[in-house]
């Protein structure tokens, strides 16, 4: 089998100081954090969910049966900079304290692809999935879970590309087999793992992947109020003048020319333009920000060809 550090980038336990932050960073979003939350919880601990129907409905309920066999797999879907990749890589904070339990989280390598050889691929992401089934049955027990494993696989639609695509591979199309085997895998089971899919081309994913997602999410640009959130978050403690902050949220919306700006434009590029501007001479001024958002030009909408 595989080992472990071929298959995946260093595994990260979670909470953390740095994943905290940006997780903490990702504003107007609340609504999505507490549905993954939720959506997670019953997915890594299905007892929290019996515990529940026994406590507000005096036992078991027929909707119970609606959740035992859910793959345990969720889908972020949105353009660039839309926070998707941050925030899988950081709910897992969330989810630790919210559980009180320690969560680990996994990070596929674009490497588990293979090299075209036959049979590289399947056995690669079949290696993967035992890798997670096997740390999923050794934090698992009567008492349940004791650990939570995320998965993340970034850049999805290299993995599990659509098997109707003409140009698609064999071994591709084999690749895509062995992951729906490896979900089929651990739906039913009961084991604290979720694997979680991150693609700006929802539409090129594998039509089997998306009907066994439990949950799709779909990320966005951010609006008014979630850029002045963004914002001011970011701009807390350069004396920015409220008046400026609110400038700077019109000059980074969408005009009929371009799209308004990413989270990751204002948080990596636009603040940071500021700062950098300033230093080391001079305190940042309410100038700098509204100059570089006129210059500056948003991420382009990614366009996805299928």
């Amino acid at each position: 089998m595989t080992s472990q550090d071929d298959l995946f980038h260093p595994v990260v336990e979670l909470p953390e100081p740095t994943r905290r932050a940006r997780y903490d960073r990702l504003v107007g979003l609340d609504d999505m954090k507490l549905l993954l939350r939720k959506e997670t919880a019953l997915l890594a601990d299905p007892r929290r969910l019996r515990s529940w129907a026994a406590e507000h409905h005096g036992g078991d309920i027929a909707a119970l049966t609606l959740f035992a066999d859910r793959a345990p797999l969720f889908v972020f879907a949105g353009d660039v900079g839309s926070g998707k990749s941050a925030l899988a890589e950081s709910f897992g904070c969330d989810l630790a304290d919210w559980l009180d339990l320690p969560v680990y989280l996994y990070r596929l390598k674009l490497a588990t692809r293979g090299s075209g050889l036959v049979g590289e691929m399947t056995s690669l992401i079949g290696d993967a999935f035992s890798h997670m089934h096997t740390a999923g049955k050794r934090v698992s027990g009567p008492k349940g879970a004791r650990a939570v494993q995320i998965l993340v696989v970034d850049e999805a639609d290299a993995l599990v590309q659509s098997r109707e695509a003409q140009q698609m591979h064999h071994e591709d199309r084999a690749g895509v087999d062995a992951f729906l085997a490896g979900i089929d895998g651990l739906a039913g089971a009961g084991l604290p793992v979720v694997v979680v899919l991150c693609t700006n081309r929802v539409g090129a994913l594998d039509p089997a992947v998306m009907r066994r997602a439990a949950a799709t999410f779909t990320f966005t640009r951010p609006g008014n109020e979630q850029r002045h959130a963004v914002l001011a978050q970011a701009l807390d403690g350069l004396d920015i003048q409220p008046e400026t902050i609110r400038k700077a949220v019109e000059l980074t919306g969408p005009t009929k020319d371009r799209p308004g700006y990413t989270f990751s434009d204002l948080t990596q590029r636009l603040v940071p333009a500021a700062v950098l501007r300033a230093f080391p001479d001079r305190p940042v001024t309410d100038e700098d920000l509204l100059a570089l958002a006129e210059e500056l030009e948003p991420t382009p909408i990614f366009t996805e060809k299928r």
